[in-house]
């Protein structure tokens, strides 16, 4: 059965005792592990339950999590840059510990994990779906953060100057020099949030080995169907890989 744990986040602005993110361990019998990343605006349930029963199918403990300010996890989501994401991310690995594991992230939650990839020795392949490699992606949101002060969505979540900030100091070229482990990327063909065009960009600049697959007609939501092959490719692809880097 899954197991549900409160992560400890140590910040340097919190008084008393540190706020918890929300992670689901789905365990397997094995040392291999799969960790897996959100988007901005979403959360660790939904398909991101579905990807771990698949990942335990396929040999794999695997994590979800909610960011802070998301979900079930502590904090708010106008505190959630793209550093607060990272740390957040960083506190699961230690919390669990693997020797070594893979990340899967969705959205701005594939920035994270190749950011998260590029940074860590212990990672053995990463896998995202229309990942943020470029800030282009929310140049929209510039122009009301200079006016406002803040972007407020309709479901009532905030970004502001600092999560702008936040990602300035992330470019894709941090990427392009340090990633060396495989690389898969899966991006929808119709995706109008974030642009396929990025993705293939982001596949020539790495010196790595990649794969890029673009799903005809998805959007930035993939159907159902698009979702189980998704899973079949992600394993399939993680399976070679292992192969190349040592069982992932």
């Amino acid at each position: 059965m899954p197991e549900s744990h409160r992560i400890p986040i140590e910040t340097a602005t919190a008084t008393g005792s540190p706020p918890e993110v929300a992670a689901v361990h789905h365990q397997a019998d094995s040392d291999d592990w799969i960790v897996f990343c959100h988007g901005l605006r979403s959360d660790k349930s939904g398909s991101y339950e579905g990807r771990c029963r698949r990942a335990v199918r396929e040999g794999y403990n695997a994590v979800r999590f909610d960011c802070r300010g998301c979900g079930e996890s502590d904090g708010a989501f106008v505190d959630a840059t793209l550093e607060a994401r990272l740390a957040d991310l960083r506190a699961v690995i230690e919390y669990f510990d693997p020797d070594s594991y893979v990340l899967f992230g969705s959205s701005f939650g594939g920035k994270m994990a190749v950011h998260a990839a590029a940074t860590d020795d212990r990672v053995r392949a990463v896998a995202t779906r229309a990942p943020v490699t470029t800030t282009d992606t929310f140049d929209e949101y510039r122009s009301t953060i200079d006016r406002d002060g803040a972007v407020q969505f309709e479901t009532g979540e905030r970004i502001d100057r600092r999560f702008l900030e936040a990602l300035d100091r992330y470019p894709f070229d941090d990427v392009v020099e340090s990633l060396s482990v495989p690389v898969a990327i899966f991006h929808g063909g119709a995706d109008d949030v974030v642009d396929p065009a990025d993705s293939f960009a982001a596949a020539r600049r790495l010196e790595t080995d990649v794969l890029l697959e673009r799903f005809a007609g998805e959007g930035h939501r993939f159907s159902r169907a698009a979702e189980d092959r998704l899973r079949k490719r992600l394993f399939d692809w993680l399976e070679w890989a292992g192969g190349e880097s040592g069982r992932c």
